[in-house]
């Protein structure tokens, strides 16, 4: 079983950048595809990003691709997000999960979730 932290969300204005850290203890964080969600007020929770078990593989929701990057340190046991040119819609709590797939879009193939980290872009 892997436990699941997120870190650097905040506040910041329409058009800058925040960088997300979700470290994982309990196991080895190379064994598993990583992904990255979002879940705004009222909506669903939806998919942002993932990339495959050795990094190699990465894919990203329409809505973001050219500006936010996943990215991962197995050594570190740490997964990233790097978000530029933020926009007020994406105001949202960010999630990061790992799955036994080796990537994966649909979150019903995660297996474990962090609590999650706030982002909130001001217009």
């Amino acid at each position: 079983q892997v436990q699941l932290v997120e870190s650097g969300g905040g506040l910041v204005q329409a058009g800058g950048s925040l960088r997300l850290s979700c470290a994982a203890s309990g196991s080895t964080l190379s064994r598993y595809g990583m992904g990255w969600f979002r879940q705004a007020p009222g909506k669903e929770r939806e998919f942002v990003a993932t990339i495959s078990k050795s990094g190699g593989y990465t894919y990203y929701a329409d809505s973001v691709k050219g500006r936010f990057t996943i990215s991962r340190d197995n050594a570190k046991n740490t997964v990233y997000l790097q978000m530029n040119s933020l926009k007020p819609e994406e105001t949202a709590v960010y999630y990061c999960a790992a799955s036994r797939a080796v990537w994966s879009t649909t979150r019903f193939e995660y297996d474990y979730w962090g609590q999650g980290t706030q982002v909130t872009v001001s217009s």
